[in-house]
């Protein structure tokens, strides 16, 4: 790599931190937010989800809009835009204020992480996109274990509004790298659709709609609605692309095994992150009667362990097949996520933090091997739909969550963290099959 490649590297890398970090402060926040805004912890979790609406709503527009415009310019817009919509979300003075800045930040995250592994991918030749990949595994690792530990001593000296402005100073590091050293990326030479943009947008925020008004068990017309209205605008984006050689949705992409079962892998492992991390601050501050410093700490350990196999999943997905790699690490975040399900009524920091760390270790096997599975079972020329692709499912998969967790809540009450961790494990264990069912699935290099 040249130097400039390593300055643009790091960029991407900032880029990344930027957006994982604020979703973990955002989660170990939640129960501060709730209670100072005097919200419901079933109606906070829309500080999540209006985060998550925005992303996946948007992540396939910029994507297709990346290949046409260069995923340079892409990748700076949604910095812009998201270190000044953290500003926003630092001055919110209700719940209904903070869920609409932070889906202008959404839109920005979503800009950043749709280009994001393209330009790995124009970094990194083919035969080493696993240590590329592996890198962003370690940074975004790194950046879930700070989060907790962040927010956790942020909200022991000042009030929540701080935990968003932390972004500014990180924001303005990765504008001044990226400006001068990302990597100039081929451009399609297909045309926007706009009328494609405009259907993918409302079909993906009508899903995440639909799932957060069911799982929070609104009126039954309202989710009937968001869910009808999902329904035809996405078979209007289906036909609107049919017969198109590079679409919005690159749905020829799902034709191939690999790609396909990648995808399922992806949304259900992060269904169950989502299932986790919404849900272990309020069951360890409610249930366990832990502080905010000690739950910041308490869920340090996954993320720490993440960032340590990340790397090295990552280069041994350069010399084994992802399937097991995958396979056998959902199968362990499936144990791990079952035994904290299962811990005692008054566990030890230490029990809490061995299951913790079990669950970091399988997380982090799964990750960058299966990231690599999807980049490279899609054609080079196809890597901006891949990468769309990418974050569209790991969002999915963390808004699937992050509703189950208000439907836990409301089922079980004072149970629902213990459901919702269960769930996470059934989600883990689907996963894991997905995963090696790709065993079967011809090699990605070849069918590309």
């Amino acid at each position: 790599m040249t130097s400039r490649e390593r300055r643009g590297m790091a960029a991407i890398l900032i880029a990344v931190a930027l957006a994982t970090l604020d979703t973990a402060i955002a989660n170990t926040a939640l129960p501060s937010i709730a209670a100072d805004l005097r919200a419901t912890p079933a109606a906070s979790v829309w500080v999540i989800n209006a985060y998550q609406l925005a992303m996946v709503s948007t992540l396939l527009p910029f994507a297709a809009l990346g290949g046409v415009v260069g995923h340079r310019r892409i990748y700076l817009g949604g910095v812009v835009l998201f270190t000044a919509a953290s500003v926003v979300c630092a001055l919110a003075w209700s719940l209904p204020t903070l869920a609409a800045a932070r889906v202008l930040q959404g839109i920005g995250a979503a800009a950043i992480m749709s280009v994001n592994t393209a330009l790995i991918s124009a970094i990194f030749p083919t035969h080493r996109l696993g240590r590329g990949l592996g890198l962003n595994a370690l940074v975004v690792g790194v950046s879930f274990a700070v989060g907790p530990t962040v927010a956790s001593v942020i909200l022991s000296f000042g009030t929540w509004p701080w935990l968003f402005a932390v972004n500014l100073p990180i924001g303005l590091l990765a504008l001044a790298i990226g400006r001068g050293s990302l990597p100039q990326t081929p451009r399609s030479a297909h045309g926007f659709d706009r009328v494609a943009a405009g259907l993918s947008v409302v079909a993906f925020a009508a899903l995440v709609l639909a799932l957060g008004e069911g799982a929070q068990r609104a009126p039954l017309h309202l989710s009937l609605a968001a869910a009808g209205i999902f329904m035809v605008t996405f078979g209007l984006l289906l036909w609107r692309e049919r017969g198109h050689p590079a679409p919005m949705l690159p749905v020829d992409l799902f034709r191939r095994p690999m790609f396909a079962l990648s995808t399922l892998t992806a949304v259900c492992s992060f269904a169950a992150q989502g299932l986790a991390f919404v849900s272990l601050p309020f069951y360890f501050q409610h249930v366990l009667g832990r502080g905010q410093v000690e739950t910041g700490f308490l869920l340090t350990p996954w993320s720490v362990v993440v960032a340590l196999i990340g790397p090295l999943a990552g280069r041994l997905s350069d010399r084994y097949p992802p399937a097991v790699l995958g396979g056998v690490g959902l199968a362990v975040l499936s144990v791990g996520m079952l035994s904290l399900a299962m811990l005692p009524a008054d566990p030890s920091a230490l029990d809490i933090g061995i299951r913790m760390c079990i669950c970091g270790a399988g997380f982090g096997f799964f990750q960058s091997p299966n990231l690599k599975a999807l980049m490279t079972s899609a054609p080079r020329e196809r890597s901006g739909g891949a990468s769309g692709v990418v974050a569209t499912a790991r969002l999915l998969g963390q808004a699937t969550g992050a509703a189950l967790v208000a439907l836990c809540f409301g089922i079980a009450g004072d149970h629902g963290p213990g459901l919702a961790l269960a769930l996470g494990a059934g989600f883990a264990g689907l996963a894991a099959i997905a995963s090696w069912l790709r065993l079967a699935a011809r090699d990605p290099l070849a069918a590309s």
